[in-house]
């Protein structure tokens, strides 16, 4: 009597819910929703790791694997969920973006980020590049000079579970002397100059990814040498300035 309902869907289900358990059929169905959804985010993920990351220059494969886990969409604003997976950057408020993901994918790869570094982020924005270095580090600690954004992206680093995530509301030119010296250090909003004070936080042999420049940008590794900083990769990039006071 049931394979009819059954194979009508919701509906069905939710009609063989009254006959049967009442609300508690009716809470599996919209759990099959929210599932349906999960699946369509992570399908635009695959796809967006099989297209704009390796099938351009992406190859390292735990960066792979950490693009393809973490819900880049919770991390956009409603209104742009739409868009979370292309390959643009997008309005994250207060006058701040989030990344493309090829330039994620980029950064995070040039860094190589190994399972027992600790990592130094300046500018966290809406978090999701923390939530990357997340997956791929040992620890990872962000500054955000918006406190609002760092309330939120606290938050919500929290509920997914990044408990190796440590966020602060500060000026990022000062870096996180408390937590140095730090394997590897990003920046994700550009400064005239490379800040001294990220420097002397990095340790000998570390890495460090920076966007330079006023209006033409470039994004710069570098390795921290005893002879000073040797530039490793570099890419054309537009990032927001940075804002705070230099040390």
């Amino acid at each position: 009597m049931l394979r009819p309902l059954q194979r009508a869907g919701c509906f069905g289900r939710l009609v063989a819910a009254r006959l049967l358990a009442g609300p508690l059929l009716a809470a599996a169905c919209a759990g099959a929703g929210q599932e349906m959804s999960d699946e369509r985010w992570a399908a635009e993920r695959q796809r967006m790791v099989a297209q704009q990351l390796r099938g351009r220059d992406i190859r390292n494969e735990r960066v792979l694997e950490a693009l393809g886990r973490v819900p880049r969409h919770r991390f956009v604003p409603a209104d742009h969920q739409a868009d979370a997976y292309t390959d643009f950057p997008l309005p994250i408020d207060f006058g701040q973006t989030i990344s493309q993901p090829y330039i994620v994918a980029f950064m995070t790869e040039a860094l190589e980020v190994a399972a027992d570094h600790k990592v130094l982020e300046i500018g966290t924005g809406s978090g999701y590049q923390a939530a990357v270095l997340g997956e791929l580090a040992h620890e990872v600690f962000t500054i955000e000079i918006v406190e609002p954004l760092a309330e939120r992206s606290t938050a919500l680093l929290q509920e997914l579970g990044y408990r190796n995530v440590h966020v602060r509301s500060g000026n990022g030119y000062a870096g996180w002397p408390e937590q140095a010296p730090f394997d590897r250090i990003i920046v994700t909003a550009a400064p005239d100059e490379v800040p001294k004070p990220l420097i002397e936080q990095l340790k000998m042999d570390g890495v460090i990814a920076v966007p330079v420049g006023v209006g033409e940008q470039v994004l710069q590794v570098m390795r921290r040498t005893p002879a000073g900083l040797t530039t490793i990769k570099t890419l054309p990039v537009r990032f927001v300035p940075m804002t705070g006071k230099p040390k």
